[in-house]
């Protein structure tokens, strides 16, 4: 199987538009026209996984954290980043990584987190802010709905739950095409004045070429009149952390228990108990300080993430339980669903979960 045809599986399960900015997701190490005989799955592309994947004959490893993040000027086997790479690269393994495209896809980390504490009517706690876009254009009425459906079936028109959202208004539109022109309707050098529909959609911007082609190609006009904006309106279905309720409130202590069992963790730090029930619980998997705020603002009795510094517990201030139970432990499920997902997607081929623990973090 080529890998060009495992990165569109791959790219749908997490779009590689969704990843935050700061991050390095996507193919690092390989090229889509080689043949993939198996695949691994892991958390860290270290070393010794790359050494797994040579022992099972996997020569891609789909990693959740990329072993390539910031930009490194050697490659001399020096640091653990540069040992693993030279390893791929001398075994012609390819390494893809997926991080916060998956961070923040409403059935990823977050989701997989929720599920794992039995957290029901979850909703994004962050969401994607800078992503949604608006097209306006204008058609006569005979053209409307063809060009209206091209644009939803280009991805246009998605609103949360629901598809095929367009605003549509009637209005009178004018022209006088020039010497060069070729009017649809009416003719050269004549002032045209003509009921037309304005097609009002909204759009996620990596899908901006998609939309202008189905645009271009769908109109009926020789010339094109549309604009686009950026719309400050944040993405519900799509962000960082999760938020979402117990069907019975239990007790702090309670939590702990749970969280330490269900996400087999080490050990927890937490802020003092506010002697409060919990029922509406925000997670967010890995380094998860920046969104204390959110997690207070949305009502949570209680945020799970990991990474949390001294002075940040003090952020809690009575108001909600922070408790930090590890990075590895708080995204430790995604691997497996990242197995799952591949498996019901391409059938009959080798999808390996990888048995290497790569948690730096030891506790005594």
């Amino acid at each position: 199987m080529k890998l060009s045809e495992i990165l569109t599986v791959l790219e749908k399960m997490a779009p590689l538009s969704y990843a935050e900015d700061f991050d390095n997701v996507g193919l690092l190490v390989g090229q889509p026209q080689n043949e993939i005989n198996g695949i691994l799955v892991c958390h860290d592309a270290l070393e010794n996984v790359i050494e797994e994947a040579i022992a099972k004959s996997c020569n891609l490893v789909v990693c959740f954290h990329p072993i390539l993040f910031s930009g490194i000027k050697k490659i001399t086997g020096k640091s653990y980043v540069e040992r693993a790479i030279i390893k791929a690269i001398k075994h012609d393994i390819a390494l893809y990584a997926v991080h916060t495209a998956l961070d923040n896809h409403k059935n990823g980390v977050n989701k997989i987190f929720c599920n794992a504490l039995g957290l029901t009517n979850t909703k994004i706690l962050v969401p994607k802010t800078n992503f949604i876009k608006k097209l306006v254009t204008y058609t006569i009425p005979e053209n409307a709905e063809e060009l209206r459906n091209a644009l939803f079936d280009a991805g246009a028109g998605k609103i949360g739950n629901y598809e095929d959202c367009s605003f549509n208004s009637q209005g009178i539109g004018t022209y006088l095409g020039g010497e060069n022109s070729n009017p649809q309707i009416g003719e050269r050098f004549e002032f045209v004045q003509n009921t037309e529909i304005k097609i009002e959609v909204t759009f996620e911007k990596h899908l901006q070429s998609r939309i202008l082609k189905a645009l271009f190609s769908n109109h009926a006009y020789e010339e094109v009149a549309y604009e686009i904006y950026s719309l400050d309106n944040l993405h519900q279905n799509i962000g960082l952390g999760m938020i979402g309720e117990f069907e019975i409130p239990i007790s702090e202590t309670e939590l702990l228990e749970l969280v330490k069992d269900k996400m087999l963790c080490g050990g927890i730090r937490h802020s003092i108990f506010t002697g409060k029930k919990v029922q509406k619980v925000a997670v967010l998997g890995g380094s998860g300080s920046f969104a204390i705020k959110n997690a207070i603002n949305a009502g949570a009795d209680a945020f799970l993430t990991a990474d949390l510094k001294y002075h940040q517990f003090y952020e809690a201030e009575d108001k909600l339980l922070l408790a930090d139970i590890g990075h590895f432990e708080s995204e430790r499920f995604t691997k497996n669903y990242i197995v799952d997902y591949l498996k019901e997607k391409i059938t009959n081929f080798a999808i390996i979960l990888s048995e290497e623990n790569t948690n730096p973090v030891q506790y005594f």
